[in-house]
């Protein structure tokens, strides 16, 4: 097989080639390898290389749903026993779990080679990818401009042609951004379907959902069946279909009732870019025979947002008092990430418990919308991706968090504009995606439509809760009547 033949497969295709003995596991890493080698360069998409460990790997006898195919997994929450889970930070970077993740122990038993790791965020905390520990992330379609985050790396690499899909996770919007901004399909799953044991049994309060970003809608269908069901210790488990996701998605959806909306809810500039991704997805879901209607849940985004918030706070506390109780020093986290932690740190226990009671009246507001909707299509982004060091903090509020950082009292950063900034500026361009993640429910990013500069541009679908299914057999629909799988970055052509 040459790297023509490798970029023109899914997963599926290589996976059904290697257990026809046409291609071997060897020559397989070796084409990705080769093609990261090429790309990384200008990419950065790959933090850590586990050579020795795909060498040993392509040496055993593998079989199962993905037998031979090359993969990586993110660097964060997806550990791989003896190396590194940095989470992009300095912090963090000589932390090497003691044992695999239930999410990297299903992708070996499913015969996949893993061979390294993809970058993310700090701690994943931003839609952009760019750690001072890995430095920036950048994105295929335009090597100035970021792949998304935190996902980014991923997203980075499945664009490029270095492997056909990647691990991702999601907890604010992080499988969703890094696919609409690279051209790739990317599904969230419903809380609770895919595990994030043992490290966490609820990864962000079960904001946070494992998945992968693909080329191809089957290639998710069947890596969910690969991923979902209870893990090591986890509280509760979702149900699963009792037919395969896979073959569920190859199914026709039927006619579906889609309500669909481009207002930015929290009242913030949706570029017509974005807008005329929804609007060109509605007319294709009507020549299609679905009905569409314009209608959004009634929820109050403000709220969405202070709520989703009082999470990112209080997480970003912890897990940086938890780093330093293990020996880190908090000089060694980003400014963003002190700053972010020190807000945290002033929100008592009942605020944030208050914050998190909020979660259940949008969960209510999702059922009363799907009440008489199937779906809720809705820009992905509000944006296209922004350049590299766009969403910087200006020189003025770094000044400012350095002043503030140095007080006894965190409450002065909590109660100041500092806040209101950081949480503006944060959700601005991608206000659409954080709805499902404190409600639960599954949502995709499906590639249809780019710009006249060549960028992708995102529509997302979020569905009841547990109804994979239907968003996968709509996807599926989708990318027959519209394909993007051979449409790819030049520089990846």
């Amino acid at each position: 097989m040459d790297y023509a033949t490798y970029r023109g497969c899914d997963a599926i295709d290589l996976a059904d080639a290697h257990a026809r003995g046409e291609v071997d596991a060897a020559t397989l890493l070796d084409l990705a390898r080769c093609r990261l080698a090429e790309v990384d360069p200008a990419l950065n998409a790959v933090c850590i290389a586990m050579d020795e460990i795909a060498d040993a790997r392509v040496g055993e006898p593998l079989s199962g749903a993905f037998s031979g195919v090359p993969f990586l997994v993110k660097d964060l929450i997806q550990d791989y026993a003896g190396v590194p889970t940095t989470a992009g930070s300095r912090a963090l970077r000589e932390r090497c779990p003691a044992q695999h993740a239930d999410y990297t122990q299903r992708a070996l038993d499913a015969g996949m080679v893993i061979f390294g790791k993809t970058a993310t965020p700090e701690l994943g905390l931003k839609a952009v990818t760019e750690s001072v520990l890995w430095g920036a992330t950048r994105n295929p379609w335009d090597t100035g401009r970021t792949p998304g985050g935190s996902s980014g790396g991923a997203a980075a690499a499945v664009a490029a042609g270095v492997v056909p899909m990647a691990g991702a996770n999601d907890g604010g919007g992080s499988i969703r951004i890094p696919a609409s901004h690279c051209g790739l399909f990317g599904l969230r799953p419903s809380r609770g379907l895919v595990p994030t044991t043992p490290a966490t049994v609820e990864h962000w309060e079960g904001a946070s959902s494992d998945g992968v970003v693909s080329r191809s809608v089957r290639d998710s269908a069947r890596m969910l069946d690969v991923l979902a069901g209870p893990g090591r210790g986890a509280p509760y488990h979702a149900a699963r279909p009792l037919d395969a996701y896979e073959r569920l998605a190859a199914q026709l959806p039927g006619r579906l009732r889609i309500g669909w909306s481009t207002r930015s809810p929290i009242g913030a500039d949706v570029d017509p870019e974005c807008v005329h991704a929804v609007e060109r997805t509605a007319a294709l879901l009507e020549s299609l025979g679905h009905e569409v209607v314009e209608a959004e849940p009634p929820v109050d985004g403000m709220l969405v947002a202070r709520a989703y918030f009082g999470l990112y706070f209080g997480q970003v506390a912890a897990a940086v008092d938890e780093a330093v109780a293990a020996g880190a020093r908090e000089r060694q986290f980003e400014r963003d990430t002190r700053t972010l932690a020190a807000i945290g740190r002033a929100i008592s226990a009942g605020e944030y418990v208050r914050m998190r009671q909020r979660w259940t009246g949008i969960a209510q507001a999702a059922a009363t919308f799907f009440d008489g909707h199937d779906l809720w299509l809705s820009p992905t982004v509000a944006a296209p991706p922004p350049r590299i060091g766009e969403l910087d903090q200006p020189p003025a509020v770094q000044a400012l968090q350095s002043v503030l950082l140095r007080l006894p009292a965190g409450r002065l950063l909590k109660s100041g504009r500092v806040v209101e900034q950081l949480a503006m500026e944060a959700l601005a361009r991608t206000p659409f995606t954080q709805f499902a993640n404190l409600t639960g429910l599954p949502a995709m990013s499906v590639p249809l439509h780019w710009t006249a500069q060549n960028l992708p541009i995102g529509s997302q679908f979020t569905a009841p809760w547990g109804s994979e299914a239907t968003l996968l057999a709509l996807a599926t629909q989708l990318e027959s009547a519209q394909p993007w799988f051979t449409r790819v970055p030049e520089a990846a052509a």
